[in-house]
């Protein structure tokens, strides 16, 4: 890309879960977290270098997508076997379906990242009301406190009705 130059935009995707502590599963949250790392140190290689690629970092918070059907992508050899589930699992479930189906419309999320690459923009957040959470552990992290769990503000981010 470098090589063409030209003008040009690079954008990874990482997850609102890439900026906070506690958002629910430890593996998902170290790969957003690299990922925002990673784009962040891009960014900056590239403003170093004077270059004409550009770099941002999406960090959406819930999008109506299929995140949670992942296992439509698992080869057949690599499947595991199906077994029940408890019923406070299959409940966890259905309320992040719920919470899907009522998340962002992926065309609404389209339109922010180009608004973004228009106005080189770095930091993507697709849902301010995530700031909250993102603050929560910011603000532990520079008083050197030990992290707390975000669960009550997540689920008030969630369920703003309550």
């Amino acid at each position: 890309m470098m090589a063409q130059n030209t003008e040009c935009h690079i954008v990874n995707t990482a997850s609102g879960a890439g900026l906070m502590v506690g958002s629910g599963s430890a593996p998902y949250a170290v790969t957003k977290y690299a990922v925002v790392a990673l784009s962040e140190a891009l960014y900056l290689a590239l403003q170093q270098k004077k270059s004409q690629v550009k770099a941002s970092v999406l960090c959406p918070g819930m999008v109506r997508t299929n995140i949670g059907e992942v296992e439509r992508n698992r080869p057949a050899e690599l499947q595991n076997e199906a077994v029940a589930l408890s019923p406070e699992l299959e409940a966890g479930r259905e309320a992040f379906r719920a919470v899907l189906e009522a998340g962002m419309a992926p065309a609404r999320v389209a339109e922010q990242v180009f608004d973004a690459i228009q106005n080189e923009k770095f930091y993507i957040l697709t849902h301010s009301e995530w700031t909250e959470l993102i603050q929560l552990r910011t603000d532990k992290l520079l008083r050197l406190e030990n992290p707390v769990s975000p669960i009550p503000t997540i689920m008030r981010v969630l369920n703003p009705a309550r």
